[in-house]
């Protein structure tokens, strides 16, 4: 039997590691790390953990938890950042020091919490609306290389998939 401490960790491991589309396989996943869990429980604890449903720009709904519902996650990831920008960057444009990302509807709180912790000294902040993620650059011309980051890091996320 284990804590609901060491479960809602796990949990978030999983959902961080893989793109968990519903409850039931979340339950799968947790069983073969030797976690027993009803249905109930597992929603209580995705609702502990802050838990919401994303559409990826692949078009498949997944479970994600934003970076600042548990202490447990790790504040500056280029990894978990990459993985965000994989699955939820449509496009990317830019202007001076102002990119702009669009995401699938519902996206963009989780894309821009991704951004802001993911270790980007060249990102002052982000602003997010429904499906469109704002990020300043510290550079007044910055846009284009921010841009071009950001295209990068996804390009990796996803070439690792295939």
């Amino acid at each position: 039997m284990t804590t609901r401490t060491a479960r809602l960790h796990k949990i978030a491991q999983i959902v961080a590691a893989h793109q968990v589309s519903s409850q039931a396989e979340l339950v799968q996943l947790l069983s073969q790390d030797g976690i027993s869990v009803t249905q109930a429980t597992l929603s209580r604890d995705l609702d502990i953990l802050g838990a919401i449903k994303v559409h990826g720009v692949d078009g498949i709904s997944f479970y994600a938890i934003p970076e600042d519902s548990t202490g447990e996650l790790p504040s500056k990831d280029t990894s978990r950042l990459a993985r965000a920008l994989g699955d939820l960057m449509a496009t990317v444009t830019h202007s001076g020091n102002i990119v702009v990302i669009r995401t699938p509807p519902g996206a963009a709180s989780y894309l821009a919490s991704a951004l802001d912790r993911g270790d980007l000294d060249s990102v002052i902040g982000t602003v997010a609306g429904d499906d469109t993620v704002l990020v300043i650059t510290r550079d007044p011309n910055g846009g284009a290389q921010v841009s071009e980051q950001l295209t990068e890091l996804a390009g990796q996320f996803r070439s690792s998939k295939s």
